[in-house]
Parts: C-alpha cells; structure tokens; sequence
C-alpha cells in the first residue's frame, strides 16, 4: 500500500506504527477527508444488518447523530422506505434533507413504525422509540450508556404491540453476516459505501492538530452542531 491514502483506527497521533492488515487502502472515488465518516458508517453499516429493514418499510431513526444520520441514510436507500430523521434540535432538519430523508422532532413523527433505530444516548430517546412501534415491529438499540442506568417503558404497548427490542455493538459483525464476512471486508465495504458526495455535509471544517487544545472546547460544546471533526496533521 506504500504511495496509496489507507483509513486506520488509532489514536490521535502524528506518527504510529501498525500491522499492514491494519490499514485499509481508500477507493479512488472517496476521498481521505470524507473517509475519516469510515467508523462510523461501519457501525452504522453493522446496526441496518442487526436490523434488516426492508423495501416499503416505515422507518424511524431517533438521534442525528453521526451514526444515526447514517443508519438513516443507508435506510433511506433501500426502495419504497419511509424514512425519518429524528432529533430534539430543528436544525438536523437540513442534513436531513441533505441524505434524502424526512425529519421530525420529537412528538411529531409518525407512529406505526414497521422499525425503530435508536441511537441518540438518551433514555427519553428510547422511550419514545418504543411509543413509534407498530404492532411487532422492531426497535433496535444502538445508544452506548456505559454503566448508567437507563430506565424504560417494557408495560403497556411494548407487550400488546408485542414489540422486539434488540442490540446492535460493532465489536462483532452482526449475526446475519457473521458466517461470511469478517470485521476487514465489513470496514473495506463500509469505506465503499462513503462514495457519495451529500455525506460531506457530516463533516466540519478541518482543523489543524496543533490547534486542538485551543479548538477542542468549541469542538465538544453541543451548541456548536458539530458532529465529525476532521483533524490534520501536516
């Protein structure tokens, strides 16, 4: 791979050294700016295989975050699906439409949902994501909580609606492709799928690694709307 742009997961550093089965060389038709989404879209790419949607299905995905505005994406190509965005700040509504699905806030998507993705971090998140389901319909965790407890709604319409609710971690390659594919081809694969120009609207502007003490509070305040910082080295 010597001469060529690989995608690698490894600490912020300038220089590192890995095994050359580490690295994951770029397509020419996606560039290493774009590329730095690759993480994120294989753990996106791992929940839709934990969730199987299929064509014509109603679907919601609750958070836009990185991930979730993926998840949505990936959705949102599938033939016939109904897909909405959703998040607490109006503003995602333009990214939204961006990656070619609707948007809602909170309390005002629609309901009878044939599936459910929920990965906004927050336990109100996952409430309401039980409320979206239709009958038997699937709701799929993607949320990481650490060691928090999390409280959720499992009376009412989760047992009348006789809903499924699931996992989905990127540590192992969902149980659907589990037998074929390893976690390399699903990166490789996830890398491929960053061959789309409107995913540049995840990314903020870069910013160089020596400015990241000073940049680093603006970064992580929530305010700021940021969710995919690309950060250069040279």
């Amino acid at each position: 791979m010597q001469g060529k742009n690989v995608f690698a997961l490894f600490p912020h550093q300038t220089a590192f050294n890995i095994p050359a089965s580490a690295a994951v060389a770029l397509p020419e038709d996606v560039p290493p700016r774009r590329a730095v989404l690759a993480a994120s879209m294989e753990t996106a790419l791992n929940g839709v295989w934990d969730a199987a949607p299929a064509p014509a299905d109603r679907i919601a995905v609750i958070g836009a975050g990185a991930v979730g505005s993926l998840v949505a994406y990936l959705c949102g190509r599938i033939p016939g699906t109904d897909v909405t965005l959703v998040d607490i700040n109006p503003g995602r509504a333009k990214l939204a439409g961006t990656l070619g699905v609707s948007f809602a806030e909170p309390g005002k998507a629609r309901g009878d949902c044939d599936l459910i993705v929920h990965a906004s971090g927050s336990p109100d998140g996952l409430r309401m994501a039980l409320e979206l389901g239709g009958d038997e319909a699937t709701v799929l965790e993607m949320s990481w909580y650490g060691d928090a407890a999390v409280t959720a709604m499992l009376g009412g319409p989760f047992h009348s609606r006789r809903l499924r609710l699931i996992s989905s971690q990127v540590g192992r390659v969902a149980q659907s492709h589990r037998p074929r594919w390893t976690c390399v081809r699903r990166l490789a694969a996830a890398i491929a799928l960053l061959n789309d120009q409107r995913l540049d609207a995840l990314l903020a502007p870069a910013v160089a690694f020596g400015d990241l003490p000073h940049q680093l509070p603006g970064i992580l305040d929530a305010k700021t709307g940021i969710l995919c910082q690309p950060v250069i080295y040279s």
